[in-house]
């Protein structure tokens, strides 16, 4: 270290360091009582350092100790996960998120309609090969959003497929307009409209599942939009299963069990409740013949 420079102005205001004094005699021991001692400023200005030193020491051992233990820094809760930045109670809210973007996915639909239908018009081809002709008729409830058309085109489509229930060759099955003409009708109804529907032939569906009652055969339009959840198949599937389920009891056929874990349900097993260890099947003939589960009485 060096004292005021020699080339300071003179005046009043400057002040000139005095030299520093005559170091210990050698041999003096420096602790002794005669130790020479540095001169105040400069034992200030090394005070100073070692203060600053001393900082520069407690601000590392700080960030270490933040980078050891989340929970000293303000920046992080202690109570969050340092993964995710969320406390451990909330973690749940990554699947509540996803279930609000997977409710955003979804097709809206209201829950009670008008209660009035509109009929798909015109007739279709006869499907099957063999038997007398089962006639039909489409209708969707008015204001939700469906075209009774297109609705009517899927009814046709799956009804008419080699794997349902024309592979009997014990009936054939046809679309008519005319109400007087049909020997049932496919709706397609709210849940509201659906669950009313049903309960005037005695079924409780909760406004959830779709039923059948003698001429009727009512879809409800969430499990339509929707399917079930675990369901393990595409919508598509599920669609033409309610269709064969529901048009199934319309042709006689009662409820029926799962045959055993990862064997195909058959198609009178009441899927929408749950698959019971089977897989996702939407039609009574498999492989070109009928696929049966055990009879579930009383259902």
């Amino acid at each position: 270290m060096t004292s005021s420079s020699p080339c300071d102005p003179p005046g009043p205001s400057s002040h000139r360091s005095p030299p520093p004094p005559d170091p210990p005699p050698p041999g003096q021991p420096p602790n002794s009582a005669r130790s020479w001692r540095l001169p105040a400023r400069l034992r200030d200005r090394r005070v100073v350092s070692l203060g600053v030193l001393l900082l520069l020491a407690a601000t590392t051992a700080v960030t270490l100790a933040r980078a050891a233990d989340p929970a000293i820094d303000p920046a992080i809760d202690p109570a969050t996960d340092q993964a995710t930045g969320r406390a451990p109670h909330d973690r749940g809210s990554v699947s509540r998120g996803a279930e609000a973007a997977e409710r955003e996915r979804r097709p809206s639909y209201p829950r009670t309609g008008t209660g009035y239908f509109t009929a798909a018009p015109g007739d279709s081809p006869v499907r099957g090969s063999w038997g007398p002709v089962r006639h039909y008729r489409v209708a969707v409830e008015q204001g939700v959003g469906q075209d009774a058309a297109a609705f009517a085109a899927t009814v046709d489509e799956v009804l008419g497929d080699p794997r349902s229930w024309i592979a009997s060759e014990e009936f054939r099955v046809q679309r008519v307009a005319e109400t007087a003409d049909a020997d049932f009708t496919v709706y397609l109804a709210t849940p509201d409209t659906s669950q009313r529907m049903c309960a005037e032939g005695g079924l409780s569906t909760e406004g959830y599942t779709s039923c059948q009652l003698p001429g009727q055969v009512i879809i409800n339009l969430a499990r339509w939009l929707e399917a079930v959840p675990d369901y393990g198949a595409p919508l598509e599937i599920y669609r033409a299963y309610v269709l064969n389920h529901e048009v199934g009891h319309e042709f006689g056929e009662g409820h029926q069990a799962c045959p055993g874990p990862g064997e195909p349900a058959p198609v009178m097993q009441q899927q929408t409740y749950g698959l019971d260890g089977c897989a996702a099947n939407a039609w009574p003939y498999v492989d070109g013949s009928r696929y049966d589960g055990e009879a579930v009485p009383g259902i």
